[in-house]
């Protein structure tokens, strides 16, 4: 029986300009679908993947001159708020026009209370409904020998306070964001929650994805028996900054079933929920985890 879902990360070198990104974004979801059969998509972008490779205060500034007046009030988890700008609008147009399920990366979002924005991961549904939000809660402070050396995002970025699992037809999918790939209890929350597939967006530096990129997001699929998408930046931005590339779609045994190195492109595999609960019963760590917990709630 054909797969009725099809994972694909997409991996960019974003620039400092929403148009071009857009552009670049548009052209690689129409190859997709030049090989699309009957079973839906889902798209995950990388972080930052509207502007990036200039100042972090630019991020800030971005946020703020495309903040919208609008919130909506879905029936999601917490009463939560999905808070929407023109780039929001501009990503729903293009789940819209390809069909797909897209996770859109990252996007600045501002925060008029706490005058910073958040690192947020956006849900469109096939129609270009905005399903879903996931602010980044880890945030990257941290020192790396790299050209920058320094990082610190927490400068202008607020973090998020929420753990976001939204349920589709096909699967339970899970969001984070590329430094939370660190913290194994997220995910293991995530699948608390029934999460079969989860996103990670990102912008590894080249010096730690290098060292922990491919390693880490194995161990989450395996600890988890989950599918894990990562998309993430590649090569050299416009502030000098590094990215490591290689997004890659990795099963629930922890194979990885698909990479891109160093290229712009699109990666795809079909996700095989058979094989996925086949996993859960030869190994059912779910039921065997001695450390179950209430879900932590972040303050």
């Amino acid at each position: 029986m054909a797969s009725k879902l099809r994972l694909s990360a997409l991996q960019m070198s974003s620039v400092p300009d929403v148009d071009a990104n857009l552009v670049t974004i548009s052209e690689q979801l129409a190859r997709l679908l030049e090989s699309r059969n009957e079973q839906e998509d889902l798209v995950v972008l990388p972080e930052c993947c509207l502007f990036f490779g200039g100042k972090d205060s630019d991020q800030l500034s971005l946020a703020e001159a495309t903040k919208s007046s609008t919130e909506s009030n879905p029936s999601i988890a917490n009463d939560a708020v999905l808070r929407v700008s023109q780039l929001t609008e501009q990503l729903s147009s293009l789940a819209r026009k390809y069909q797909v399920n897209l996770v859109a990366g990252t996007i600045p979002i501002f925060h008029s209370e706490s005058g910073k924005f958040t690192n947020t991961s956006c849900f469109f549904n096939s129609q270009g409904e905005l399903i879903n939000q996931y602010d980044k809660i880890h945030l990257f402070d941290v020192d790396v020998q790299d050209q920058q050396k320094q990082y610190l995002e927490s400068q202008y970025t607020q973090a998020g306070n929420r753990v976001v699992m939204q349920r589709h037809d096909c699967a339970n999918i899970g969001l984070t964001v590329c430094y939370d790939l660190r913290f194994p209890e997220l995910f293991r929350q995530l699948a608390c929650l029934g999460a079969d597939i989860i996103t990670v967006p990102a912008a590894f530096t080249r010096v730690t994805g290098k060292a922990h990129w491919q390693a880490l997001l194995q161990a989450r699929a395996i600890e988890n028996q989950v599918y894990i998408v990562a998309a993430g930046q590649v090569g050299i931005h416009k502030n000098g900054r590094e990215t490591w590339g290689h997004s890659m779609i990795i099963n629930p045994w922890g194979e990885v079933v698909t990479e891109l190195r160093d290229d712009i492109g699109v990666i795809s595999a079909n996700f095989d929920l058979d094989s996925l609960q086949q996993i859960r019963r030869a190994i059912p760590v779910a039921k065997h985890n001695k450390f179950k917990s209430e879900l932590a709630i972040y303050e």
